[in-house]
């Protein structure tokens, strides 16, 4: 197995697969999706940690203006 692969319940994550689906969360926070992170629970806290980020810098970007 890679170094940046291990293994959860999910399945099989990757560095990869983490950081795409925070930066993906991410985008959907700046642009004021709604929180739907995907099922796999992994994928899902990173997808949602990057949401978060997003949206906070959404907010701040707002009141600046």
């Amino acid at each position: 197995m890679a170094p940046d692969a291990l293994p959860d319940d999910d399945g099989h994550w990757s560095l990869e697969s983490l950081n795409k689906a925070y930066q993906q969360g991410y985008m959907a926070g700046l642009t004021g999706q709604p929180s739907a992170p995907p099922h796999a629970e992994v994928l899902a806290a990173a997808w949602e940690a990057g949401w978060s980020d997003g949206h906070e810098q959404m907010r701040r970007q707002q009141k600046i203006a």
